[in-house]
């Protein structure tokens, strides 16, 4: 063991010094680490996992579906959302021979009878699914978001406990100190 890591580890030896609120601190400190990481881990996995089965879900709803544009741009069926998207209506038909109509972004060139592919879940236009890499990104970024969530919070708990102690060995302390100052007769702060 070396002299640093004697340091830190004060709390575990026996000491004449070490009062009980420093053995509470130790384990309080100890139990927060093993929290942390076994918290935060399993919070990223979770998460990550529910996101996946969320995107998978979706992507497994959604369909593209072939739909003919119904109004032309001139008549206001077009409003421009990108140089080369704007929202117009569509007329769909679904697998089970309805004909729907709704509003979705379609190339600005289109005219009336253009046929486009728009997305949907089988009964209103939905937007298209994320691809795999955005899936991977997404999952990937909510884990570590929740992992390190769950990291702050075991961690700002174990902070408060620790100034709860600390609070409570101040006062242990002004007491000691009142009892030791008076049979001198001064006070020494």
């Amino acid at each position: 063991m070396t002299r640093r890591a004697g340091v830190w580890l004060w709390r575990w030896r026996r000491n004449p010094l070490r009062r009980t609120s420093d053995v509470v601190e130790a384990w309080i400190l100890l139990i927060a680490w093993v929290l942390a990481v076994v918290g935060g881990v399993l919070a990223g996995v979770l998460t990550a996992g529910a996101m996946q089965r969320a995107a998978d879900r979706v992507r497994a709803e959604t369909h593209p579906a072939p739909a003919v544009v119904t109004q032309e741009a001139a008549r206001g069926g077009i409003r421009p959302v990108s140089s080369s998207l704007g929202w117009g209506t569509v007329r769909w038909t679904d697998a089970y021979g309805s004909a729907h109509t709704g509003r979705t972004r379609v190339p600005v060139s289109a005219t009336p009878g253009a046929h486009v592919t728009v997305w949907t879940n089988g009964q209103a236009l939905v937007p298209p699914p994320a691809s795999r890499a955005d899936i991977a990104f997404q999952t990937t970024l909510g884990g570590l978001w929740a992992g390190s969530t769950a990291v702050g919070v075991v961690f700002g708990g174990a902070k408060l406990a620790r100034i709860r102690l600390d609070r409570r060995r101040f006062a242990q302390w002004d007491e000691e100190w009142a009892r030791v100052d008076t049979p001198w007769g001064w006070k020494t702060g």
